[in-house]
């Protein structure tokens, strides 16, 4: 399918991708709608760089998987497209997030509000995370798959 240089770009887009984008959009929502301190969140957004170093080029594999299948039909879709990334980036990220908070300490209620405002702003951060990731792809000059 794809060359070992381009699978290696691939990944590295996808990792450059989520590892920016869940550390802005992260501290804002802990911080912001949580209540969590910035020493809260930071932690949380310090721990969540292995982890989205580790899960960025499955995600990516996964949220293609889910383009794919949403937009089998009708392609050109760009509303089929937005609720791929949508339904992709809740589905997938949402217990990685809830783990993470909950072994930096965050209490339970904490927990549930950030997971819960998460999804709920995922509305938005999905499909936005899928335009960025889409960006990010085309810098790395990862060929189109989706």
């Amino acid at each position: 399918m794809f060359s070992p240089a381009s699978r290696l770009r691939s990944a590295a887009a996808d990792t450059f991708a989520l590892v920016i984008y869940c550390f802005i959009t992260g501290m804002i929502i802990e911080m912001v709608l949580s209540g969590m301190t910035f020493q809260q969140s930071l932690s949380s957004r310090l721990l969540s760089i292995p982890v989205n170093i580790v899960i960025a080029w499955p995600y990516g594999l996964y949220r293609d998987r889910v383009l794919a299948l949403v937009t089998r039909r009708r392609p050109s879709h760009s509303w089929l497209r937005n609720l791929a990334d949508l339904l992709a980036y809740v589905s997938f990220q949402s217990p990685v997030y809830a783990a993470i908070l909950w072994v930096i300490g965050a209490g339970g209620a904490q927990i549930v509000t950030a997971v819960s405002s998460n999804a709920v702003i995922s509305m938005a951060m999905g499909v936005l995370y899928g335009y960025f990731l889409e960006y990010c792809r085309r810098l790395f000059h990862v060929p189109l798959h989706g």
